[in-house]
């Protein structure tokens, strides 16, 4: 346990929320570019952008996280590593992936880039912070979906950084495990271009409500507890949400994290007051107080974020009419939610009327009329969602391009010192004496030399070897430090040093063409894998019967391992493990990075990915045959060009799941419905509790069937389906997925 102060990391949908939330006093933000990030629908940073704000930040001693976070296609791989090369040159202080196939990629040829685990990658237990640490991560961002506890616990040995949320939206479901999205209309999630589904009101016979709509994330109440859990870093949600937001809730926070522990009360009220002003949803502990967590989900109130300003009493072509009862702005953020509860348009308020008369606010009691662009329901409710805020345009334009950063390894001898750049090297004699006492450190020599005084030159990786124990006066270090950065700027030693972007970029397209993809003789029938608990096999197909590791029989031929499972249950799914080992299981599915970390030491058994541990390319496949795995589902969201382009390429064979109802959505949070609901559209859906594993399913109405494809094997699964459904879907598969 400790008091010290984590890391304050906030959220950048832009350059001017990067700004608000450095002069709100965070240590450290997290952004995207305009692709492969899992915010794609906000505003985001362009290189040349993204670049100027991490120059920036390290001027201040602050640092710049990169969300790199999406699961990638096969197709976009290339596409993919160009970015890396890009962001390399960049050094920005981490990049946050999802896709095992971008960790590979980035670990193999852009080693520069210090590697976190993304919350999408549902790490959630000490086995998974073991595994992280293995697979090259020096960051856990956690799982939402655990209590105080189980952090405690894991935090206790972890050999990786813990970072976890502490305000903003929650998502109902367990991370990177939602197909909700995606089911509706092919806009996935894991890819950053979620539809909020859950937010939508749902029908069920005992009544209607936002059965999966969260409260937002609040724990300004919960800072000294935090604290002495001992995580490294802090992190406020809000990519979508601008910079009154973020210079809101970061002020709050920074706040509580400087005063004296324990926080008093009226520092308390006053952070919350802040807090109150960033028109967020209600508040909830979410997961981490496990006995307040019931009313997380308050299905008898729509889960619209902001506060609720207003009715809309009539439609026209150019805008609409307001009712007010909060006062509105020009220069508000508006959000109108239609009574359906289905997403409904934002705007930002430009011009505003009463009575035909321009105005610049609008009254409680007040009619008023709000130009608009777009498509507005009558009888929708509006939510201020912002304010009108500092204008950064200047200090964005002000901010300085990026500077080039140099690798260097330093050699000190007695009588000299060199530096190899990779590109240039450069050396000077001197001599150096013994050192009595307090011999010069390889710290001390990367500090000083980090220090390039150039506005071109910035000092990369510095790595220091001192061959004995010598006396370096401070003032003659900085003198050669000096000296050394007035060569670089006078010789232009510009180029990259070891391994360029380009060299990178062509190592990585001449081992990708290399790739030796796994083949499928179709002379066999394509393996079946029936997932019945002891019930009927599909018709024709007898080769396997697999059963969840919680209710495992003796009669199985291969076991899943859950897809969560909590800390204090972690030794006990081992004991199972070891159990099926003894009565003849040879066969295990994994369907979460931890229980490849539970299955390392096992010798002699097959271990195929499943539903939900994504794999969309060949290098998520390749990184995963590094831990026993000999077969990898491919994700369902895919389409079909984008199976066959993973299967033409895949070093492991791949299985493609054919049949079944599949998991939309699997959350910890107590749902008010169980069975049958449906949505305003008609589409219908299933919600099952299960009291064993503790975790609620959301499943569709009807099943997914797709046609076997060539060269893979075929995976039904008919744990919530009866084979041969009478109404199917394809999913994805006959359409992009986006």
């Amino acid at each position: 346990m400790t008091n010290a102060i984590p890391e304050l990391l906030a959220p950048a949908g832009n350059a001017a929320a990067a700004l608000a939330a450095f002069d709100a006093g965070a240590d450290a933000v997290y952004a995207g570019l305009q692709k492969f990030n899992a915010r794609e629908r906000s505003e985001n940073f362009t290189p040349d952008s993204l670049g100027r704000v991490i120059e920036y930040a390290h001027k201040l001693k602050r640092k710049v996280y990169v969300t790199f976070n999406t699961l990638v296609k096969e197709s976009e791989l290339p596409e993919a590593a160009a970015y890396l090369a890009e962001l390399a040159a960049m050094r920005p202080d981490a990049l946050i992936v999802q896709d095992l196939g971008v960790l590979r990629l980035a670990r193999e040829y852009f080693p520069a880039l210090p590697l976190h685990a993304s919350t999408q990658m549902g790490f959630h237990n000490s086995a998974g912070l073991k595994l992280a640490a293995a697979m090259g991560f020096r960051r856990v961002i956690l799982e939402r979906q655990i209590t105080l506890e189980e952090l405690r616990l894991m935090q206790k040995d972890s050999p990786v950084e813990i970072e976890m949320f502490i305000h903003g939206a929650l998502c109902c479901s367990l991370a990177g495990k939602c197909l909700f999205s995606s089911w509706h209309g092919g806009h996935s999630g894991n890819r950053g271009r979620c539809k909020q589904p859950c937010r939508r009101r749902f029908f069920s016979k005992d009544g209607n409500g936002f059965f999966f709509s969260t409260n937002d994330l609040f724990t300004a109440d919960l800072i000294s507890e935090i604290r002495k859990a001992g995580v490294a870093s802090l992190k406020i949600e809000g990519r979508l949400r601008q910079p009154d937001y973020v210079q809101n809730v970061v002020g709050a926070y920074r706040k509580l994290l400087d005063a004296p522990d324990p926080v008093d009360r009226k520092l308390l009220g006053e952070a919350r007051n802040i807090i109150a002003g960033s028109f967020g949803r209600k508040w909830s502990h979410g997961y981490y107080d496990a006995e307040k967590s019931g009313p997380m989900v308050q299905h008898d109130t729509m889960g619209a974020a902001g506060l609720l300003c207003g009715k809309v009493t009539g439609v026209r072509n150019n805008g609409f009419e307001v009712s007010a009862n909060k006062p509105l702005y020009v220069g508000d953020r508006l959000r109108v939610q239609p009574p359906s509860g289905e997403e409904g348009p934002a705007l930002t308020v430009t011009r505003m009327y009463r009575r035909d008369e321009a105005v610049r606010k609008l009254l409680p009691g007040e009619t008023g009329f709000i130009c608009c662009d777009k498509a507005v329901d009558a009888n929708s409710l509006v939510f201020k969602t912002g304010t009108e805020t500092t204008d950064y345009r200047a200090r964005i334009a002000a901010l300085a391009p990026p500077r080039i950063y140099l690798d260097l390894q330093i050699f000190i001898k007695a009588d000299r010192i060199t530096v190899d750049g990779g590109a240039f090297y450069w050396e000077l004699p001197f001599q150096l004496a013994a050192a009595e006492k307090h011999p010069l450190q390889p710290e001390r020599v990367r500090e000083e030399f980090a220090a390039s005084g150039s506005d071109a030159f910035a000092a990369g990786n510095i790595d220091v070897k001192i061959d004995g124990a010598y006396f370096f006066p401070a003032a003659e270090l900085k003198k050669v430090r000096r000296q050394f950065w007035d060569f670089v700027a006078d010789n232009h030693c510009a180029a990259y040093n070891g391994d360029s972007g380009d060299e990178a970029l062509e190592r990585f397209r001449r081992e990708y063409l290399a790739m030796i993809p796994a083949k499928i003789s179709e002379k066999n029938p394509a393996a079946t894998v029936a997932v019945c608990h002891g019930g009927a096999h599909p018709a024709g197909n007898k080769d396997i019967q697999s059963e969840s590791i919680y209710s495992l029989s003796k009669h199985a031929a291969e076991a899943i391992l859950p897809e969560f499972c909590p800390e204090k249950r972690l030794a006990g799914l081992q004991k199972l493990i070891d159990r099926a080992i003894k009565d003849g299981i040879r066969r295990f599915r994994v369907t979460a990075p931890y229980g490849l970390e539970l299955l390392r030491n096992y010798e002699g058994i097959a271990v195929t990915t499943s539903l939900s541990l994504p794999v969309s390319n060949s290098l998520a496949a390749a990184e995963l045959a590094n831990y026993g795995v000999g077969r990898v589902q491919a994700y369902p969201e895919l389409e079909k060009t984008a199976l066959e382009q993973l299967r033409d390429k895949s070093p492991l064979p791949v299985e493609v799941f054919r049949y079944g109802r599949p998991v939309l959505l699997v959350t910890r949070a107590k749902i008010a419905v169980d069975g049958e609901l449906k949505d305003s559209r008609g589409a219908c859906f299933l919600v099952h509790f299960d009291p064993n594993a503790g975790l609620t399913y959301l499943r569709p109405g009807i099943a997914f069937s797709i046609p076997h494809l060539p060269g893979t094997y075929d995976y039904y699964d008919l744990i919530a389906s009866d084979w041969n459904e009478k109404t199917t879907s394809v999913f994805n598969f006959d359409t992009e997925m986006r």
